[in-house]
């Protein structure tokens, strides 16, 4: 077996891919659950940042507990407290504890990824490094489908849906049982908060951390709020789940192409069209354009424009700060995952729904001027392959 599929390689994507399930079935039905109740839009914004803010808060513990305990009790302890979070979920269903236990989910959904990045990082060289986060991403994005897929086809009652979600949260400690992950020289260097900070301060990588927060407000935005959209146009919870399982099946057909375009022609070049076309897909959406190839480009070119980021600052670091680099980069994206979707909620609240589209295109935007000015004061980071 070569280098790059190795066994601990593939256990750990097993145990992703199960996770990642879970993720995909709570990140969809949490806001149908909250919405059925007759919560206001904004409070169903909070609960959703409120996982955000958990990913934030395990995502700056992320390096200390690796540090101490390595990556296989990590990432144990870490799914131990998502399945925890998950099983009270059935307990009460009141704005204030959901809002915890969501917190609490997003603590070990942020150290679960933390700990499987920097293991495939830590495992991978400069050669096969690109072949692994685009694996890695495929992986999470067909277990999101998947889970979209489950919700369309299953009942989506409470208690239904809690016992075997958490069965699949449980069963994803199995692959990891199987192999010792280690990486010698990463974890005493890598997870030291303050090489965290340094990594954010890096400006050969700033353009690649910006790209994180903005892919975090994009992406928080549409998982946490878009079945809340679909649902107001009156659409049952299946077609929510058929919907937005198109929508992150684009993101999976695009990983591979957009990854291999970014080797040929570099990342600026293909961040600054991946941009734009997010821009195109948010204004269709609020045309009267087809919602099908509209939320198809829209998913196809926001959900891959995190991992180009991430390759595209992961490349300005040596093999030993890695570890630091993925949690200054899942911390730039839980920033904007935090922020994405608690702004948007309260837009859509006191104005349209519409305002979920028109903040998608605004932040990218942004960013696309952002790569247009400063590109002359930046490396341009290609994959050394």
């Amino acid at each position: 077996m070569s280098t790059t599929w190795s066994r601990h390689v593939i256990l750990l994507l097993c145990g992703l891919m199960l996770l990642t399930v879970s993720l995909a079935v709570l990140n969809t039905l949490v806001p149908l659950w909250l919405t059925h109740d007759s919560l206001p839009t904004w409070q169903v914004g909070v609960v959703s940042s409120a996982y955000y803010t958990g990913n934030l808060a395990g995502t700056l513990m992320a390096g200390m507990l690796i540090k101490k305990y390595g990556f296989n009790r990590s990432y144990y302890l870490a799914t131990a407290v998502f399945c925890i979070a998950t099983v009270a979920l059935a307990i009460g269903a009141d704005f204030w504890s959901w809002s915890l236990f969501r917190f609490v989910a997003g603590v070990g959904c942020a150290l679960i990824w933390v700990v499987v990045e920097s293991a495939l990082m830590s495992s991978g060289t400069v050669r096969n490094r690109g072949q692994l986060l685009a694996a890695y991403m495929i992986v999470y994005y067909g277990g999101t489908v998947v889970g979209q897929l489950l919700v369309s086809s299953m009942s989506t009652q409470l208690l239904h849906v809690i016992p075997w979600v958490s069965a699949l949260i449980t069963a994803a400690i199995l692959p990891l049982l199987f192999v010792r992950i280690t990486a010698e020289g990463h974890e005493e260097e890598g997870a030291a908060p303050d090489r965290m900070w340094k990594m954010l301060r890096r400006r050969n990588a700033r353009l690649g951390i910006h790209g994180c927060i903005i892919s975090g407000i994009v992406l928080g935005s549409l998982y946490g709020l878009m079945p809340l959209y679909l649902s107001h146009q009156g659409m049952t919870d299946a077609n929510v789940g058929y919907w937005m399982a198109l929508l992150v099946s684009a993101g999976i057909v695009g990983q591979w192409p957009i990854g291999k375009l970014a080797d040929r022609f570099g990342r600026l070049l293909v961040l600054r069209v991946q941009v734009f076309v997010v821009i195109m897909g948010a204004l269709a959406m609020l045309g009267n354009a087809s919602m099908a190839p509209a939320l198809f480009v829209l998913g196809c070119a926001g959900f891959t424009l995190y991992p180009l980021a991430m390759s595209w600052a992961c490349e300005t670091v040596k093999h030993h700060e890695l570890v630091a680099m993925n949690q200054a980069l899942l911390l730039s994206y839980t920033i904007g995952s935090l922020v994405g979707p608690s702004m948007t909620a309260m837009l859509m609240q006191r104005y349209s729904d519409q305002l979920l589209f028109v903040m998608i295109a605004v932040v990218a935007l942004w960013y696309l001027v952002m790569l247009m000015r400063k590109a002359d004061h930046h490396a341009t980071p290609v994959a050394h392959a």
